[in-house]
């Protein structure tokens, strides 16, 4: 059966919320994980919890030179295997209110960024044979709601990006996938939507093991998107 024991893996944002989930669910089954998080203090907690350990790297995602930095280290130190394009971040604001500025800050976090790590991990995974990326893309890139206008722009440019990179990966055997997840029981939703149904959104557990379940895909195959929702989804018809 294949595994991901000792395969390195690349978390953005890493330190709580879903990509605290996935840390700790691929931690579990073996993984060399990488946390990459602005909080880096809340990413040293999380790596002295994880069962092997786990190594930390403070990272801006909207920094280019800092990933490119972070990927020659990550080269010197083995490698990559793995990508979790996780970091995103929202401004609950009517167009009239969002500023340029959110907007750019919004678009640099959630697509420029994937691009400059996709960029910089396709070579070190060529150099391994092949890899894996998944990019965290939402419902906001199936439908739209009010408020959220530049967030929606950049899942939906997200969708279309990941599909490309599929595209351009599938010769040198480096699968991409985007992971369209519903509404989930973190920080992202609750402390921004204090009078959501935490019932009605799905444990982010449950999306890390899915992410889990997209890395043990047989060699030959690859599956380019899937939706995971919540039982009772009310972003998604």
């Amino acid at each position: 059966m294949k595994t991901i024991s000792g395969k390195t893996v690349l978390v953005t944002g890493g330190a709580r919320g879903l990509g605290e989930a996935i840390c700790r669910e691929l931690s579990a089954a073996g993984a060399k994980v990488i946390i990459a998080d602005v909080r880096v203090d809340l990413a040293r907690q999380l790596a002295n919890d994880l069962p092997g350990g786990a190594r930390v790297i403070e990272l801006d995602v909207t920094d280019a030179q800092a990933i490119q930095k972070a990927f020659e280290e990550i080269r010197a130190s083995g490698g990559l295997d793995v990508l979790i394009n996780n970091a995103g971040i929202d401004k609950t604001v009517s167009i009239d209110e969002l500023t340029v500025e959110d907007w750019d800050c919004i678009l640099a976090v959630n697509l420029r960024a994937p691009f400059i790590l996709s960029k910089y991990a396709l070579p070190l995974m060529r150099e391994k044979g092949g890899g894996y990326i998944v990019n965290i893309i939402s419902t906001a890139a199936k439908r739209a709601w009010a408020n959220a206008s530049a967030y929606h722009a950049s899942k939906w440019g997200l969708l279309g990006y990941s599909h490309a990179l599929h595209v351009e990966g599938r010769p040198d055997n480096i699968k991409v996938t985007a992971l369209v997840a519903g509404g989930m029981r973190t920080p992202f939703l609750l402390d921004r939507f204090p009078d959501l149904d935490p019932q009605k959104l799905q444990d982010p557990k449950n999306v890390a093991e899915t992410i889990h379940f997209l890395l043990m895909q047989p060699e030959g195959s690859v599956i380019p998107e899937i939706m995971i929702l919540p039982m009772q989804e009310n972003s998604w018809p």
